[in-house]
C-alpha cells in the first residue's frame, strides 16, 4: 500500500514523558512490518507463543477505538496495575485481518508512558498512519499476553464522494438501572459504520432514590469514598472501571469506532458553570447541598477537574488535555468535529462545561422543572455554549462543504411547553435549550442566514425519542417550510437504561401524579397539540437509534430494547421510522413494518 511504503521508522521520544496523555506516532516506537527484519531490536511477536487466555486478567477493560480521521483512529486500553512492570513495554498491532495474522503496523509504548498518572490507561493516536475508509483490526500485547482483538475504521478522505454513512446513536446508560442488551445488537450489526454517544456514559450517583431504581443487585456500585455520589478522582475512575467491565458494552467498544461527548452525569446532575463564583454549579451534589461541605468553591472546582480527567482517561477520544492547568475551562476541551467525505460533518458539542446557570434558579426542583412564571429564559446573557465554543461552531457551519451538517448535542433544542394558540404558557424544563432561548434563536438565525444545508441535531438527555422541526420562531405554529422559519430537524434517541421520561417526571413532581394521568398528559397527541413542531414522540421505551445518510435523504430508525434482561431471548423492535429528504424541509413518518 502506498502509505505503508511512504512511512519511515519513527523513533522513541527522547524526553520520556514530554506528552504522556495521548501517545502519537511520533512518541511511540512504531515500525512497518516490512522493516521488522532489518531491526534486530524489534522482532515480531511469535503468534504461537502469545497467551490469549489471560486477556481479561491483563486488560480488564479490554480495548476500544474512537475519534476517527481519514488516516487514523485513537486506540485505547488499560493494563491491570497489579500486572504492571516498570520494565515491560506495551506493544500494539494494527492488522488487516481479524486474527491478526496480516500485520500492517506495529508499535511499542515505553513503560514510563504507562503509569498511575492516568490510571494505567493508554491512548495511541494513529492519525497519519492508516488509509481512508478502511476497516482494520488491532490488539495490545503485554507480558506476552494479547488483549482481545478490536475492530476500527477510518473515515473517508475530505471531499471524496461517499455514498452513505450509518451511525448508531445512544445516550443515558445508568449502569445501576438495568442491563445493556442494546449493545449486543449494535456490536453484531456490521452495517453500522460508527457509534455516536451523546453523553451520560456513566452516572456519578450510585443510589439516588429520585431516579435510580437500585433493584438490580448485580449492578450496584460501592464507591471508594463510600458516598452515594462521586466525590473525587478515585470515585469517578471506579465508576468508569465498573461500567467498562460490562460484557455487552465491552464487546461493542471492541467492535466499532466511537465518537463521544459528555452530558451532566459524567460530573453531576444538571451541572453548569457558576460564573459569579467561578466554580462548578452542581445543585444536587452533596458538595452543594450538605452543610458539612459548605458549598465550597474549591471542592466544586476540584470535582469538575476530577470528572474531566476520568472521562479523558477512560474514553477513546482525542480531546485536548492540558494537565498543568488548574481551571476546568483550560484543563480539557472536548468539543471537536468529524468529516465523512463530501457527505456528513458532525460537530460534537460540550453544553455543560461553559453553560451559565439555569435562568430561573437551581436549588429547588420546581425552579428547573415546570418553572411557572419564569421569563429569564429570554435573557441574552444566558449561554449554553460559551463564547469560544459558539464561535468555533459558527465557523465550522459556515465553512462546511458537506451535504449534511450535524450537531452532537445533549439537551432538547426544540421547544417543549404547554401552549395556547402557539404562545408559550409553561416550559417543561429550563435545563434544556428552552432555558437559553436567545442563543437558540441566534443559532437558528445563523443557520438560516448562512444557508447551512440539511441541518440535523442529534439529542439525548430526556429519555424518550422525538423527531421534530427546528424553528427560528416557535410561536409560528405552522410547519409549512414556506416562510424560512424551518431551519432543520432534530432527532432524540431514547435512553439505554436510565429512567424513562414519564417515570422521571413522576419522580420529580413534588405532588405525585398517577402514571395513567401522566400517560394522558404526555401522550404523543397531547404533546404534539402543544408543540406542533414535534412530528413523533414516545416516552415509554428504552433503546437506541440509527441514522443513515445518503445524498438525497437520511433515515432515522428508533429501536426499543428492554433493559430488564440480557442474554438469550433478548429482542429489539423498531418503534419509529422517519425520513428527511435533502430537497424538502419536512419530515416523513414511515412504516416500521419492514425494518429489521
Amino acid at each position: 500500500m502506498s502509505a505503508l511504503n511512504r512511512r519511515k521508522f519513527i523513533g522513541l521520544m527522547s524526553a520520556g514523558l514530554a506528552s504522556p496523555y495521548i501517545i502519537s506516532s511520533t512518541q511511540a516506537k512504531t515500525l512497518q512490518p516490512n522493516l521488522v527484519s532489518n531491526n534486530n531490536d524489534y522482532p515480531l511477536p511469535d503468534n504461537s507463543l502469545i497467551n490469549i487466555d489471560s486477556a481479561n486478567e491483563i486488560f480488564p477493560q479490554s480495548v476500544a477505538s474512537g475519534d476517527p480521521t481519514d488516516s487514523g483512529v485513537i486506540l485505547w486500553t488499560r493494563v491491570n496495575p497489579v500486572k504492571y512492570s516498570e520494565y515491560e513495554p506495551l506493544i500494539f498491532q494494527v492488522c488487516l485481518d481479524n486474527r491478526c495474522e496480516s500485520l500492517y503496523l506495529q508499535g511499542e509504548v515505553h513503560p514510563e508512558q504507562l503509569s498511575s498518572l492516568l490510571d494505567y490507561t493508554v491512548k495511541i493516536d494513529l492519525d497519519g498512519q492508516l488509509e481512508p475508509n478502511l476497516t482494520y483490526y488491532y490488539r495490545f500485547i503485554y507480558k506476552n499476553t494479547s488483549s482481545k482483538i478490536g475492530r476500527c475504521r477510518t473515515t473517508s478522505s475530505n471531499h471524496s464522494t461517499l455514498k452513505s454513512l450509518k451511525i448508531a446513536v445512544l445516550t443515558c446508560q445508568d449502569f445501576t438501572n438495568g442491563y445493556y442488551g442494546v449493545y449486543d445488537f449494535i456490536a453484531k450489526d456490521s452495517s453500522i459504520d460508527f457509534v455516536v454517544h451523546l453523553g451520560d456514559f456513566v452516572y456519578e450517583s450510585t443510589g439516588d432514590k429520585s431516579f435510580q431504581a437500585n433493584k438490580y443487585d448485580d449492578r450496584k456500585i460501592k464507591l471508594p469514598s463510600e458516598s452515594g455520589y462521586a466525590s473525587n478522582l478515585d470515585d469517578y475512575r471506579h465508576i468508569y472501571r465498573r461500567y467498562r467491565q460490562d460484557e455487552y458494552l465491552t464487546t461493542c467498544l471492541e467492535s466499532h469506532t466511537w465518537i463521544m461527548t459528555t452530558d451532566d452525569h459524567e460530573t453531576a446532575n444538571d451541572c453548569y458553570w457558576d460564573y459569579a463564583r467561578d466554580t462548578l454549579g452542581a445543585p444536587d451534589h452533596p458538595y452543594t447541598k450538605d452543610s458539612e461541605f459548605g458549598n465550597n468553591e474549591d471542592l466544586l472546582r476540584s470535582l469538575k477537574l476530577s470528572a474531566q480527567q476520568a472521562w479523558f482517561e477512560y474514553t477513546p477520544t482525542r480531546a485536548a488535555l492540558t494537565y498543568d492547568k488548574t481551571h476546568p475551562h483550560q484543563f480539557l476541551r472536548i468539543y471537536r468535529h468529524f468529516t465523512f467525505g463530501d457527505l456528513v460533518t458532525i460537530n460534537m458539542l460540550d453544553t455543560r462545561t461553559y453553560r451559565t446557570a439555569p435562568p430561573c434558579g437551581d436549588r429547588r426542583v420546581f425552579e428547573r422543572y415546570f418553572p411557572i412564571g419564569c421569563t429569564d429564559q429570554y435573557d441574552a446573557e444566558n449561554s449554553m455554549l460559551g463564547y469560544q465554543q459558539k464561535e468555533w461552531l459558527f465557523n465550522n457551519l459556515s465553512s462546511s462543504k458537506t451535504v449534511w451538517n450535524v450537531l452532537g448535542n445533549q439537551t432538547y433544542m426544540g421547544r417543549l411547553a404547554a401552549t395556547l394558540l402557539g404562545q408559550e404558557l409553561a416550559l417543561l424544563t429550563v435545563d434544556s435549550w428552552d432555558g437559553f432561548q436567545y442563543e437558540r434563536r441566534q443559532l437558528a438565525e445563523f443557520i438560516r442566514n448562512y444557508n447551512v444545508d440539511n441541518f440535523v441535531v442529534l439529542t439525548g438527555d430526556l429519555h424518550c425519542n422525538i423527531s421534530s422541526y427546528l424553528k427560528v420562531d416557535y410561536e409560528k405554529s405552522l410547519n409549512t417550510g414556506l416562510d424560512n422559519n424551518l431551519v432543520g430537524v432534530e432527532f432524540m434517541t431514547p435512553s439505554v437504561t436510565s429512567t424513562t421520561f414519564l417515570d422521571g417526571i413522576e419522580q420529580h413532581l413534588k405532588y405525585k401524579v398517577k402514571k395513567p394521568e401522566l400517560l394522558r398528559l404526555f401522550s404523543e397527541g397531547a404533546v404534539r397539540i402543544n408543540n406542533p413542531h414535534i412530528k413523533t414522540f414516545n416516552a415509554n421505551d428504552h433503546g437506541y437509534a440509527t441514522l443513515e445518510f445518503f445524498h438525497d435523504h437520511c433515515e432515522w430508525v428508533v429501536y426499543g430494547v428492554s433493559k430488564e434482561t440480557s442474554g438469550h431471548g433478548l429482542t429489539k423492535r423498531p418503534i419509529s421510522h422517519v425520513h428527511k429528504y435533502t430537497e424538502l424541509p419536512w419530515l416523513f413518518k414511515k412504516s416500521t413494518r419492514n425494518i429489521n
